[in-house]
């Protein structure tokens, strides 16, 4: 199987984490969105133009969530994806909850403070970042709360969710993330990047 990512993107990290945590070999293609050979190629593998795109044989697919469960489907005696049917719902319920309301808010502050500049389109925008930063605080106040006496997101065990959740904040020091007054949740971020694979894909800035 064949992986297309870039090492600074949050979402390809997701995929990082999970398959070297469950021992799933990788061939990894490193793609820049910034080199517009290689966005060409990704548009022919991603409609959206967007990392990772993972490809198994004739198949395709996109969007890291889903790259990640697929992964764990195909992988024998993994233990982050438990077949128990309410253990799997309570994961898929925090991997849709990182892709619909935690990560966005945090893009918006990591493209206003980070990618902004970078490709040439100012500095940041106050009123987003405003914006930004108050959906943010709605979040994360959700996960601080729900992390209260808990070692991680799902029962007692490290699972698909924490993978899903805790990349985004790789941009923390950069995008001068506010979070750092939630203790429960920056305690789990704590833990989540003592892994040896969190330190083993950390990128390079």
């Amino acid at each position: 199987m064949r992986l297309y990512h870039h090492s600074i993107s949050s979402n390809s990290r997701r995929v990082m984490l999970a398959a070297e945590y469950m021992g799933t070999p990788l061939d990894l293609t490193e793609v820049s969105l910034m080199n517009p050979d290689d966005r060409r190629r990704l548009s022919e593998l991603n409609p959206n133009c967007k990392l990772p795109v993972l490809q198994d044989g004739d198949f395709t697919l996109w969007e890291s969530c889903a790259i990640m469960q697929y992964l764990a489907d195909r992988t024998l005696g993994q233990t982050l994806y438990p077949d128990h049917i309410v253990a799997r719902a309570d994961i898929n319920r925090w991997m849709l909850w990182a892709c619909q309301h935690w990560s966005p808010a945090i893009g918006y502050l990591t493209f206003e403070r980070i990618w902004k500049g970078l490709i040439g389109q100012g500095g940041p925008d106050a009123d987003v970042v405003a914006r930004a930063e108050s959906e943010l605080a709605r979040f994360a106040a959700v996960l601080d709360g729900h992390l209260a006496g808990r070692e991680w997101l799902v029962g007692d065990k490290l699972s698909l969710a924490d993978f899903a959740l805790a990349p985004p904040l790789m941009y923390t020091e950069q995008a001068r993330l506010p979070v750092q007054q939630y203790p429960h949740l920056m305690a789990w971020y704590a833990r989540v990047r003592q892994l040896d694979v969190w330190k083993n894909t950390e990128p390079v800035w």
